[in-house]
């Protein structure tokens, strides 16, 4: 039986406006149980995984985190194929942890629609339906979203926003799953890189657009619409397909979004200062808590890629590049978010704090340092010099 403690809550996978990927393709990371005390002393509540991992939802049992967990694209043809693979599948990875272990929702497949193998593409449809009538039959329905993540590979004519539309080769199999996420109440999920798009074509995207820099932006034509930063511009692209697609009233969710710090010797734009920026002035954008120009009420929600930098992961340097903390817990650059552990010994030193609406100040303060007892304030600008003795 289903316990008490879900009630008639309606599935609902996020929580304010920011989330984070925590990616695992590594081997010098922190464990699940220490990545759980730095997600909660960074005050992020909505986390991603890749996959349905028992020491994870073991090590986020009682943590009060949302967890989003992943059905990997290797399971896809299986779950179309098994409807009983599926309700065992969905037995033993959601039923057997909630609710200690807070897991909102079930991410079938990454970046299906839109690659290279035609057969799971095929496949997608079936294994969503088969995981979504598994939470039925098991009465999850209600607390679990059922979604799938898809690149911008699955739109043509992106550019100016209001042209965009789903790819011909991609709709046959996208019409059907926006009808069954209409059904189940369930959002389209977009990984959006400001980066890749960037890198893709340098001398016509001017940088400072795509890191939410002061830009001239573009306008669009059609709409009478202006953007001022490329997200936003690449979210209301795909608010424009779906209404093409006679899906108007779907919310758009950003499932991916980041900016790597390294990259090879043709990755230029991959550096410190770009991530540093990118991924600052996005907390900043989320934390106004405002939609986009063409859905100005819908507030936008994004999961930052990613947690740690990932050494495991193949193909170009930036791949491996995406952290906002490094394998030891330290920061990979900062913008405002604590370490694993606190770095200082030091009786007296100076940090520069990074201050906006979404972040703890105070919180943040007594984590790194506990062991200060005044706190000393000098506003210059939009920043804050604060001295700790």
């Amino acid at each position: 039986m289903l316990p008490s403690a879900f009630g008639n809550v309606t599935a609902k996978a996020f929580t304010g406006t920011y989330g984070i990927n925590y990616g695992r393709l590594a081997n010098n990371i922190p464990s699940p149980s220490e990545v759980v005390k730095l997600l909660k002393a960074a005050r992020i509540k909505n986390v991603r995984i890749y996959d349905a991992d028992h020491s994870v939802l073991d090590a986020f049992n009682g943590s009060g985190l949302d967890l989003v967990i992943g059905l990997n694209n290797g399971l896809v043809k299986e779950m179309s194929n098994n409807a009983d693979h599926a309700l065992n599948w969905v037995r033993e990875n959601v039923q057997a942890y909630v609710p200690n272990t807070h897991i909102v929702g079930i991410a079938v497949g990454n970046e299906v629609l839109g690659g290279d193998d035609l057969d799971l593409q095929s496949a997608l449809y079936g294994a969503v339906k088969n995981i979504y009538n598994a939470t039925q039959k098991l009465q999850l329905n209600r607390v679990v979203q059922i979604t799938t993540a898809h690149s911008q590979a699955v739109f043509s004519n992106s550019y100016p926003p209001s042209s965009c539309v789903f790819k011909e080769n991609v709709f046959q199999h996208m019409k059907k799953l926006l009808e069954l996420f209409t059904e189940m109440g369930s959002p389209f999920c977009l990984n959006a890189y400001p980066f890749l798009a960037y890198m893709g074509s340098p001398d016509q995207i001017d940088i400072n657009y795509a890191l939410f820099n002061p830009t001239d932006g573009i306008y669009d034509e059609k709409t009478k619409l202006h953007y001022d930063n490329m997200l936003d511009a690449q979210i209301d692209a795909a608010y424009a397909a779906l209404e093409d697609a006679g899906f108007n009233k779907m919310e758009v969710i950003v499932t991916e979004t980041g900016w790597a710090s390294h990259g090879d010797a043709n990755e230029g734009a991959a550096t410190f200062e770009n991530a540093r920026t990118y991924n600052y002035n996005l907390r900043k954008r989320l934390s106004k808590r405002k939609g986009t120009p063409r859905r100005p009420k819908t507030m936008l929600k994004a999961y930052i890629f990613a947690l740690f930098n990932e050494n495991s992961k193949t193909g170009a340097t930036s791949e491996r590049n995406f952290g906002l903390y490094k394998p030891d817990g330290t920061v990979a650059y900062d913008i405002g978010f604590p370490p694993l552990k606190s770095s200082s010994t030091s009786s007296r030193l100076s940090i520069k704090i990074l201050v906006e609406p979404a972040i703890n100040f105070h919180y943040s303060l007594s984590y790194m340092c506990p062991h200060i007892s005044h706190i000393f304030v000098a506003f210059i600008q939009s920043d804050v010099i604060v001295f700790l003795v």
